[in-house]
């Protein structure tokens, strides 16, 4: 009887182990929690709907001194400093893991979420770029907050705020703040055109402010050198800039720019191992090659083949494929650095993960050196290092923080180490807090959920140790990466066309669909609801005026209804030249004056004269009666 019933246990053991095995990840949690992440890591008023309630504002002083307001933003890691370049760089990547995924993260209840997130950091990019020549690149400084353990709601440290000028530039953080700023500029394309023409402007400004008075930023805020020394320079970011700003305008001279500049920038030459913060060569290697795929490279194609060629090797490194291969742990983990090793883990993992999915657009395995990769095999790589995050590694551990059962509890965090403030508001000193605080061996007071943390050593080693800061200490730019990542591992194995131009649907959209407008492929409104309203746009005039190429588009609006149209707003972006046959009402259009409906089966025509691409054109808001 003895034995039959421990053969029973067994089974059901087995079983059990069998259903974890089919079961998997919960991606859709962790993709709630990783994103529930940066609630915690604001600074200034915080919003009712803050949802991290242990936390209460913090740094409402911000720049006074200066006589700016540089309230808002984000503290970087686990202490209480607003660094910009870390900060610009979260804000791009959670960018380009919407504008990649936004269907995924709005199928799950995650996009307006995570616009939230990314707003949080562009409303403060646009206090901190008060000038077109002026940007405010860190606020207080590592050396003074380091020496204190203090919650940030009461923080007693030094906030002066660090400015680039035209005579101290700082060329990869002004383009790393462009790139963020037009990468936002796509997402909110469509929720807020407004807002998205307003990031498009400053992106304009910054990325010309980089690109005419060059410098590395931590020459002239120097205190930035121990915490985020731009060792790679500043070229890498003004690709990288270049890069979103042609994705967000479609306009040539940024094409040409990538094109002129990629053999002398380093975009075709260097042959990565790593992204992140600093270096952002694989990310700017990994946006051409879309470009590429997509047909567009035109009189560029030879140099873009010669950044697809470092992008591919880079992926191919990933796998074991190249040449020169990334390390990883015996548990297989990509391994760079001891210090926060994490953030190369995620970043990779995404571009692995965007690129899978290009290529099964254009229907093409990766080519590496040690052999071919297919698509999927590229996407079980960013899985199986998702996996390991989540907690299938040698130590059963869960890198991050509330998921799962054994994750870390001792997190070096200053604002989740201290009892919360809206509990206790006893003012904990700067020195004391070391004192009472972060010598503590309990676990943190308050879990700082979905903060991914810098996890192992070259060995899968790991102390849940609050001053083992390189192994404890999170960081924004760890998570955000990570977004894109599990929204598309949430979908299993279905397949994507990531190279058609993709625009990041609202968090609750109103679908009305337009008739295609040239060079886009046409979507087809299903057949069960048409669209009453169709958009058809066709160049009918170019010409050419001081080495500038000229184009006039016709934009005919017809009502299919059966009712008389009313009340309408169309919305227009990337619009660069004068519009005629339209009112314009606030930020957007209307009917002509001397039109106030439109009847069922009529059309109405406006036109505009710009030098790009067909502006985006949708209508927003009418009414049929």
């Amino acid at each position: 009887m003895g034995s039959r019933t421990t053969i029973s246990i067994l089974v059901v053991l087995l079983l059990g182990l069998v259903q974890l095995a089919i079961s998997g990840h919960d991606y859709k949690q962790a993709l709630s929690k990783s994103i529930l992440f940066f609630e915690a890591q604001r600074s200034g008023h915080l919003p009712p709907n803050q949802r991290v309630s242990w936390r209460s504002h913090s740094g409402l002083y911000d720049g006074k001194s200066s006589g700016v307001d540089l309230v808002g933003g984000y503290y970087d890691a686990g202490d209480n400093v607003k660094f910009g370049l870390p900060m610009a760089f979260t804000v791009t990547t959670m960018c380009w893991s919407i504008i990649e995924y936004g269907g995924q993260l709005e199928s799950n209840g995650e996009l307006g979420h995570a616009i939230d997130a990314v707003k949080w950091g562009t409303d403060y990019f646009i206090k901190a770029h008060p000038e077109p020549n002026v940007l405010y690149g860190e606020v207080g400084d590592g050396k003074s907050d380091h020496y204190c353990w203090q919650r940030p709601e009461e923080m007693t440290t030094d906030r002066r705020a660090y400015k680039l000028d035209r005579n101290n530039p700082g060329s990869d953080l002004a383009g790393e703040t462009a790139a963020a700023m037009a990468a936002a500029s796509i997402v909110f394309r469509r929720s807020d055109p407004s807002y998205s023409a307003e990031l498009l402007r400053h992106a304009h400004q910054l990325f010309e402010f980089a690109d005419k008075y060059r410098g590395k930023y931590d020459s002239s805020i120097t205190v930035a050198q121990k915490y985020y020394r731009s060792v790679s320079g500043y070229n890498d970011e003004l690709l990288w800039a270049a890069a979103w700003l042609y994705q967000a305008t479609n306009d040539k001279y940024y094409l040409d720019y990538l094109g002129k500049n990629g053999d002398s920038m380093g975009g075709t030459g260097w042959s990565m191992t790593e992204f992140g913060w600093d270096v952002k060569y694989a990310g700017v290697q990994t946006l051409v090659a879309k470009v590429l795929m997509q047909g567009k490279g035109g009189e560029h194609t030879a140099v873009f083949e010669r950044y697809q060629q470092k992008a591919e090797q880079f992926m191919c490194s990933l796998l074991g494929k190249s040449t020169k291969n990334i390390k990883k742990t015996p548990g297989g983990l990509i391994f760079r650095q001891s210090w926060n090793n994490m953030q190369f883990v995620t970043s990779a993992s995404f571009l692995a993960t965007v690129y899978s999915d290009y290529l099964s657009s254009s229907k093409r395995d990766l080519r590496c050196s040690q052999g071919n990769i297919s698509p999927s095999q590229l996407l079980d790589f960013s899985k199986s290092q998702v996996d390991y995050i989540l907690g299938d590694n040698p130590r059963a551990t869960s890198y991050m923080v509330g998921y799962g059962e054994n994750y870390p509890r001792q997190v070096h965090h200053r604002g989740s180490s201290i009892v919360s403030f809206n509990v206790d508001q006893k003012f904990v000193t700067c020195r004391g807090g070391y004192a009472t605080w972060f010598s503590r061996k309990g676990s943190d007071p308050n879990v700082l959920t979905g903060a991914l943390v810098g996890g192992p050593d070259a060995y899968d080693n790991f102390a849940d140790q609050r001053d083992n800061y390189e192994q404890t200490e999170p960081a924004t730019y760890n998570n955000a990466p990570l977004l894109g990542v599990l929204a598309r591992l949430i979908s299993g194995s279905t397949g994507f066309d990531q190279l058609l131009p993709g625009v990041s649907p609202t968090p609750s959209p109103v679908i009305i669909k337009p008739a295609p407008v040239p060079q886009r492929k046409p979507t087809k409104p299903p057949a069960s609801s048409p669209s009453p309203i169709t958009i058809s746009q066709k160049m009918t005039n170019s010409w050419k005026n001081e080495g500038k190429v000229y184009y006039r588009y016709s934009t005919r609006l017809t009502n299919r209804s059966t009712k008389t149209l009313k009340n309408l707003n169309i919305s227009i972006t990337k619009l660069y030249g004068p519009i005629w046959g339209v009112t314009k009402t606030g930020n957007s259009f209307s009917f002509p004056s001397w039109m106030q409906s439109l009847p069922s089966g009529k059309s109405m025509e406006f036109v505009y004269i710009h030098s790009a691409s067909p502006a985006d054109v949708l209508v927003s808001n009418y009414s049929l009666e």
